[in-house]
Formats: structure tokens, C-alpha cells, sequence
């Protein structure tokens, strides 16, 4: 049983090859011709499992769906202070005009960071209560499955550390004075939204590989 990542982030690909050792995974433009997917959920599960069956579906197309199984992420900071925002549109958050919408495609890691922080000082705030969501879903040929991984701390006004990716630099997790931004590799690993979606997600992967053929 092989692993394609529906994703094309490649920190994202980093730290999933890092959890689910033992196992066989690829990048999505290793083994499929990197497709646009358009993640019209209104959760982060929906949209875990529009990626994670859009890229089935091309493996399904090629005759690899008895070789492989598709495992897609969905993630994002919600902030207390700011009604949940960004919520699933943190990679797009830049992007997100008053009324809620995605209007242009100029949402990058930096200038999301920075919409960020100008709403926490538009509110006077310092830092906000928040929260990380990760869902990872799983689509094979026994059908889809979806886990959830949280990790809670607050959203900070200011940018410290420069190891991570995403809003890394502003959250810190609960139990820790530093940001994700200044934390070690192996510490964001074992404590991390992502990391505790898959290793629930190490469950269904056991159990998918015993039935594999």
C-alpha cells in the first residue's frame, strides 16, 4: 500500500513523511499531474475529503487505485477574538474581502500573517485565545475516513521565529512561552494538531493495509 499526498506543500509533505514513517508516501506531483482543486467545503473535514477524493478519483483513472491510497489535509488557525477567523481560510485569508468572500489569488504565508496581526490591533488586543484544527482524510478503494487533531494556545500581535510555516510565528501553544515559530522541529511534532490527526489516522492506515492486495 502506497501513499499519495493530496498536496503540494512541501513543508506540509515534510512533516507527514516524518509522522507516518514506514510508510511509502509520495507528493502528489510524483505520481498524478498536479490538478486544481477547488475547496468549496464549509468544514475543514468537507474540504479534507473534496482533495483526498478528487485525487482517488485521478489515481482511479490511471488503474493505481489497487496500489494506492490518497491522504489529503485540511488546516487552519481559528481566533476566538475574531469570531473564528480565519478559520478554513487561513491559506486564503488575505484574500477574504469584509463580507466573507475569496476575491483574487495573492494570499501568501507573509501577508496572511499580517492581516492577521492588523485585526488584533484593530481590537486593541495583544493576543486572543485560538486554536489549530487539522483534518486528515483518507479515500481508497474500502472507501473514505476522516480524523480530527486540535492543538489550543493563543494568536499573538507580533511575529516571533522564523522556524515554520503558516501562522506559526503567532500562535503559542498552551504550556509553552514560545511560539511554534521558536519551538524545535521534534517539540512541534509531538505536540501539533497535524501530528495528532495522524496518529489517529495511524489506525485507519493499519487497518486499510492489512486488507490491501
Amino acid at each position: 500500500m502506497k501513499i499519495v499526498l493530496a498536496t503540494s506543500n512541501l513543508d506540509k509533505v515534510k512533516e507527514i513523511k516524518e509522522y507516518l514513517k514506514g510508510y511509502e508516501i509520495y507528493a502528489l506531483s510524483e505520481v498524478v499531474k498536479p490538478f486544481e482543486i477547488v475547496e468549496d467545503g464549509s468544514s475543514f473535514q468537507q474540504n479534507a475529503l473534496i482533495k483526498s477524493r478528487a485525487v482517488f478519483a485521478k489515481l482511479k483513472e490511471q488503474g493505481l487505485d489497487n496500489e494506492f491510497i490518497a491522504l489529503s489535509d485540511d488546516s487552519g488557525i481559528s481566533v476566538d477574538a475574531l469570531g473564528g477567523e480565519p478559520g478554513i481560510y487561513s491559506a486564503r485569508y488575505f484574500d477574504l474581502d469584509k463580507n466573507g468572500k475569496v476575491c483574487g489569488k495573492n494570499a501568501n504565508d507573509a501577508n496572511n500573517r499580517a492581516k492577521l496581526i492588523s485585526k488584533l490591533k484593530a481590537l486593541n488586543l495583544k493576543s486572543s485565545p485560538a486554536h489549530y484544527t487539522a483534518c486528515i482524510a483518507i479515500s481508497s478503494k474500502f472507501g473514505d475516513y476522516t480524523t480530527h487533531g486540535f492543538m489550543y494556545g493563543e494568536a499573538i500581535k507580533q511575529e516571533r521565529g522564523t522556524n515554520g510555516f503558516g501562522y506559526d510565528a503567532l500562535f503559542i501553544p498552551d504550556g509553552f512561552t514560545k511560539t511554534l515559530g521558536e519551538l524545535d522541529n521534534e517539540t512541534k511534532l509531538k505536540i501539533s494538531h497535524r501530528s495528532k490527526g495522524l496518529e489517529l489516522t495511524n489506525f485507519v492506515l493499519k487497518s486499510l493495509k492489512k486488507n490491501f492486495s
